[in-house]
């Protein structure tokens, strides 16, 4: 840890064991969904046909020096990266998710750094709230928070208006899934 290459050389190995032992398990019936950054994991499964507690057996059998740990969806809720997934009866809804430890602090306006500079965070948090799959609520929500945060860091809210002109607005679309969510992560 801590090397240049500790990155790169982590990823090949959890892609040499996705593509030689992860994938025999990925292959049988009830799992439905299998996305990893880094070393996060969001497995979708079948709880009928699948015990997830196997599943984080078999992948702390993969290596010695691999400790994976498990959480499992809450109250219909589970935290992915920066989205916390919402399952209805229907389909599985999003909402931006924020850590506890996240701060509102961007470049604030008055400071001396270039304008694109100032400009890339709200770039970034406005091309969030536009390109995931909110439903209205929550892309209000998240509007409401971004206005916030420009106010905490004296912008005018009405950059919002300019640069939402200027920004495509596309969706990122996930397959609804009436199944179990549950997050797996790696400690090296």
């Amino acid at each position: 840890m801590g090397a240049p290459s500790s990155s790169v050389l982590s990823e090949m190995c959890l892609q040499f064991l996705e593509n030689t032992k992860i994938f025999n398990i990925l292959t049988k019936p009830g799992i439905e969904g299998y996305f990893r950054y880094v070393d996060d994991i969001l497995l979708i499964y079948n709880s009928h046909l699948i015990d997830i507690r196997e599943i984080l057996f078999f992948f702390n059998s993969l290596s010695p020096s691999l400790k994976f740990t498990l959480e499992l969806e809450a109250n219909n809720k589970l935290d992915f990266l920066d989205l916390t997934l919402i399952k209805t009866d229907k389909n599985i809804s999003f909402n931006i998710y924020r850590k506890p430890t996240t701060t509102d602090v961007i470049i604030p306006r008055d400071s001396c750094h270039p304008q694109e500079h100032k400009l890339a965070a709200i770039r970034y948090l406005l091309n969030r709230a536009n390109t995931y799959d909110l439903n209205l609520t929550n892309k209000q929500a998240e509007i409401d928070t971004i206005k916030t945060i420009l106010q905490n860091n004296k912008y005018d809210a009405s950059i919002l208006d300019h640069l939402n002109r200027s920004t495509p607005n596309q969706k990122t679309r996930i397959r609804p899934s009436k199944t179990k969510m549950g997050k797996i992560h790696l400690h090296w």
